[in-house]
């Protein structure tokens, strides 16, 4: 006889929400536990997320969010998504009976929330940046539970502290695995290799800067240069031309789905301070530059980068100062100077916190309701939408 719960997982449709959700969804699943995730058509898209065979992953369903801008003109027409979304949601709940439903932030968490909260099933949410996310700010009063990334994080209020958790961001498998490996050989004479990622389609400032940031380096140093950038499609071509008239080996590509892979093999990171790169970075124990996306909302990614930066596992230039000029100084300093990048990669792997996926599951096996015995429902792996008719809104 087998004893298994049922979880809805709900998230935004981007990577920076769906990838911990899904990583939390596999660590449940592989419990004996049945999930279904709740996203918007993006994140029913995501490249590596839905790839295995339909016995091996999680239902999905694909509901309305509703996205409240500071256009008063678009809160009519939100608020009407936000309630369809909540009566697919308490629809869902009718059907599949979860034990407990959890948001990991984005507008597509917040009418599986609502229906939750309606329908009186327990309820936690995972914030992913340094900063409470809006949709988490709006429910964290409301939710059983609260987990976090960083122990600090800004606009939330000490009021919920008794149900604060802090359990990391979670990670691909994949990712994990390379903290059991060394860091990769480096000498003065070896590869120097250069990993630089600016989110989920690039960043136009890095393509700008990084190029003549390395043209500036000693010779010495960029004759042992391999880059791996990734580039948005616009400028692609010019930054390979650049790479090319250096005589710069570069792997030029506009979304790499190996990350994992290409992060092993690295010396140094460039990149954005995104959650979902952090945790990678942090798990992996790679050193990084790293650029916050100044537009982030509430300037989560300056919030982001201090822990690691703090530490000593990266350094943190904010996009107003990110010249080649500044670029070439700080790589010159963990490059050139004797262990600077293998401290560098200590201090970033002690940030770290790789069993995130597994304090998560935990912590949602503990709110919910006893395990439901011999499950008699059988969920689907495709996304789809649910009946609408006859649901109370």
């Amino acid at each position: 006889m087998s004893i298994s719960r049922h979880f809805v997982l709900a998230a935004g449709g981007t990577g920076g929400h769906m990838i911990p959700a899904h990583a939390v969804a596999e660590e449940l699943m592989a419990r004996g536990h049945h999930v279904a995730l709740v996203t918007d058509e993006r994140g029913a898209k995501i490249p590596g997320i839905f790839d295995k065979a339909p016995e091996n992953r999680a239902q999905v369903h694909v509901m309305p969010a509703g996205r409240m801008t500071k256009n008063p003109a678009s809160w009519p027409g939100a608020a009407k998504a936000i309630l369809a979304g909540r009566a697919m949601a308490r629809r869902l709940n009718e059907t599949f009976r979860p034990t407990a439903v959890v948001g990991f932030g984005g507008y597509p968490a917040m009418p599986a929330l609502l229906g939750a909260l309606a329908d009186g099933i327990p309820t936690a949410i995972h914030e992913q940046n340094a900063v409470l996310g809006r949709v988490n700010r709006i429910l964290s009063g409301r939710v059983d539970a609260i987990a976090t990334a960083y122990p600090d994080v800004q606009r939330l209020k000490s009021a919920y502290a008794s149900k604060v958790h802090l359990v990391g961001n979670p990670v691909r498998e994949e990712v994990k695995q390379l903290r059991e490996e060394d860091f990769p050989a480096l000498t003065d004479e070896s590869v120097f290799r250069v990993l630089v990622i600016g989110g989920s389609q690039g960043a136009t400032v890095l393509s700008s800067v990084v190029p003549e940031g390395l043209s500036m380096l000693p010779i010495a140093l960029r004759r042992r240069l391999q880059v791996t950038q990734q580039c948005r499609a616009e400028d692609i071509e010019r930054v390979r031309k650049l790479y090319a008239e250096m005589e710069i080996p570069a792997d030029l590509a506009t979304y790499f789905n190996d990350v994992p892979e290409k992060l092993g093999w690295s010396h140094l990171v460039i990149a954005r301070a995104g959650a979902s790169t952090l945790a990678e970075l942090t798990c992996a124990g790679r050193p990084a530059i790293l650029i916050p996306l100044p537009s982030a909302m509430d300037d989560h990614q300056t919030a982001n980068a201090r822990e690691m930066t703090e530490a000593g596992g990266a350094r943190t230039i904010p996009q107003a100062r990110f010249t080649a000029v500044e670029l070439a100084k700080q790589m010159q300093k963990m490059a050139l100077e004797p262990g600077a990048l293998q401290n560098a990669a200590k201090r970033a792997r002690a940030c770290g916190r790789p069993n995130a996926a597994r304090d998560m599951a935990d912590l949602l096996e503990s709110i919910g309701p006893a395990p439901i015995v011999n499950d008699p429902l059988r969920v689907g792996p495709t996304p789809t939408s649910l009946n609408l008719q006859g649901v109370p809104a």
